[in-house]
């Protein structure tokens, strides 16, 4: 496997034991851009929970899509979205488990965020 010398972040925010949404920056580095296996599964993953949880369950949630990030946040406790971000989360971690240029982590943050 080639080892990446980029990071690919995702960042979680918990909010009362709650996930509440997610940054995802940087780039994975395991491939040539657009041949990048990782970069399009951490890709994939984002897309189908940031619609899923906007377009399917209708919940109240800001996302915010930048050049070399995205960002989901709930505004209101929503329990299929919190659990799919939890989903999301493990699914996460277990490609960070096999590719070590994948970091993630929690934060957590107060209510007024």
């Amino acid at each position: 496997m080639k080892q990446s010398t980029h990071n690919l972040r995702v960042v979680f925010f918990r909010q009362g034991g709650s996930l509440r949404g997610f940054e995802v920056t940087g780039h994975a580095g395991y491939g040539e851009a657009g041949n990048d296996i990782v970069c399009s599964a951490v890709s994939s993953s984002v897309m189908l929970v940031c619609n899923t949880i906007t377009d399917f369950f209708h919940a109240d949630a800001d996302v915010s899509v930048g050049e070399n990030d995205i960002v989901l946040r709930l505004n209101d406790s929503d329990d299929p979205s919190e659990k799919l971000l939890d989903s999301f989360r493990v699914h996460m971690e277990g490609i960070s488990e096999d590719y070590p240029g994948v970091k993630v982590e929690i934060r957590n943050i107060s209510s007024g965020k």
